[in-house]
């Protein structure tokens, strides 16, 4: 088991290397909606991309959810398949949010021998969503301003 500081060492050490394998910017959280992200998450029994919509108004989080649950078969026919969809996920914290993602079990940060299987992962993954985006975003960003 490792200490703390030895964990977030390797963290950063992991980051740093995908950073390296793959030097590009990542759409993330310039999404021009607000409280709309995507995001890496690595542990020590998963790697997962996600899409998270935090927004503070129920109204406003559901209605961006329910834009993309429309568009969720052209999303797996023609970018990413696999995708777990959950209008209400609850945060650690306790806050509830909506979150679409992508998961690959069994890989963890602390197995270096891991880290190009999550790297692939997250490159993949993370630009099939981007393309995803890109292409729907005026769609999405579309909803009824209350």
């Amino acid at each position: 088991m490792y200490s703390r500081e030895e964990s977030q060492r390797m963290k950063r050490e992991f980051w740093v290397a995908f950073a390296e394998k793959y030097p590009r910017k990542w759409v993330l959280y310039d999404t021009k909606i607000k409280d709309f992200s995507f995001k890496f998450y690595v542990d020590n029994k998963k790697a997962q991309v996600l899409i998270d919509i935090e927004h503070r108004s129920d109204e406003k989080r559901n209605a961006y959810f329910e834009k993309l649950e429309a568009l969720k078969s052209i999303l797996e026919e023609e970018f990413i398949k696999d995708l777990v969809f959950e209008k209400n996920y609850t945060l650690e914290s306790g806050k509830t949010i909506s979150r679409i993602w992508v998961e690959k079990l069994g890989v963890g940060f602390s197995n270096r021998n891991n880290w190009d299987t999550i790297f692939d992962f997250f490159n993949e993954k993370m630009h099939a969503l981007e393309m995803f985006y890109l292409e729907y975003d005026e769609f999405i960003k579309d909803i009824e301003e209350s």
